[in-house]
């Protein structure tokens, strides 16, 4: 017995499209999953929409259900929480996040999948994904109590991170993004805001997700002596040049590259994928991780959608995707 499904299909850079798909019955570990929610996130999402990721980045940048290979034609995606329909009896009928592609239902191995918390609305589970990078981040470098931190880039990841580092006893979090309009989500994530331009040095510790030279250049400015930039950055084929002259050396500044694809290596003894995941979803019971979800639309229109958060005509941080009464 086969099901019929649709997914998001990126046919061609910058073209995308939704096709049929059929999905077998779940065999004894396994699970069928009725998606009720994906999430897209913008900066990775975006790039692949548009093909820029580095052909010597393919196997890297792999989803882990991905199906195609870059540039295209590529299934691509990994923020989705959907609702059980077959499977062990202690799975049947939960809500369950997993890193799946835009699709309105599918078959995985029941390991694939974390069940959401109680506590945690369907809808903000999809940012699970985004928040699990954030707590790798902060594995890598992780903030001393009373450290002054700052977080470039008010984007997806740069706003989940600043939510957690809100978290930390005396911590001091400055948020940081060229755009005004983000001041309204740092006080809802409970941080301080400012321009570049604005921002108080002296930082023990900047985290920067702002994917422009511009950024990570300010990031190193921000460091007290033996600082550390942590860098979360995806810049896709773009070239990024930095001044490395100046208080660099003479300050033995640290840049030091932070990527989700593995647990950070001061946990990696004691935390799998799957713990990791699950803390991210345990985080999310926190309502302020809604400032985060910025606009919705169906299934349907998600070829539209993509093309226009790429262009930058649909301003967002997480663009949630609806499902029900596709």
């Amino acid at each position: 017995m086969t099901r019929e499904a649709h997914a998001f299909w990126l046919r061609s850079p910058g073209q995308g499209e939704i096709r049929p798909v059929r999905l077998p019955d779940p065999g004894g570990d396994e699970v069928r999953v009725r998606t009720r929610y994906s999430g897209v996130s913008r900066g990775t999402e975006t790039l692949v929409f548009a093909g820029r990721v580095p052909p010597d980045q393919y196997a890297a940048m792999r989803a882990p259900f991905q199906e195609g290979d870059f540039p295209a034609p590529v299934k691509y995606g990994y923020l989705n929480v959907g609702v059980v329909e077959e499977g062990p009896d202690d799975l049947l009928g939960r809500t369950v996040f997993c890193l799946y592609p835009h699709q309105t239902g599918y078959v995985v191995p029941a390991s694939a999948v974390v069940p959401v918390p109680d506590g945690v609305p369907p809808a903000r589970a999809v940012l699970a994904g985004t928040v699990e990078t954030a707590v790798n981040a902060l594995w890598d470098a992780p903030p001393l109590v009373g450290d002054r931190v700052t977080v470039v880039g008010a984007g997806m990841v740069g706003c989940c991170v600043a939510a957690l580092l809100a978290r930390f006893p005396g911590v001091r979090v400055q948020l940081l993004d060229t755009d005004p309009g983000r001041a309204r989500i740092a006080e809802a994530l409970g941080v301080d805001f400012a321009h570049p331009d604005d921002a108080a040095g002296g930082r023990d510790l900047v985290v920067h997700a702002s994917a422009t030279a511009a950024g990570l250049q300010r990031s190193l400015d921000l460091l007290v002596p033996e600082g550390t930039v942590v860098e979360l950055s995806w810049y896709g084929d773009r070239a990024v040049q930095v001044s490395l002259g100046g208080a660099f050396h003479s300050g033995r500044l640290t840049i030091r590259g932070s990527q989700v694809g593995m647990v950070a290596p001061a946990r990696r003894g004691s935390r799998s994928y799957a713990d990791r995941l699950a803390l991210a979803l345990d985080l999310l019971a926190d309502p302020a991780f809604d400032a985060l979800i910025t606009g919705e639309s169906r299934f349907a229109d998600l070829p539209t959608v993509l093309s226009r958060l790429t262009s930058g005509a649909l301003p967002a941080l997480c663009h949630l995707i609806t499902y029900d009464g596709e």
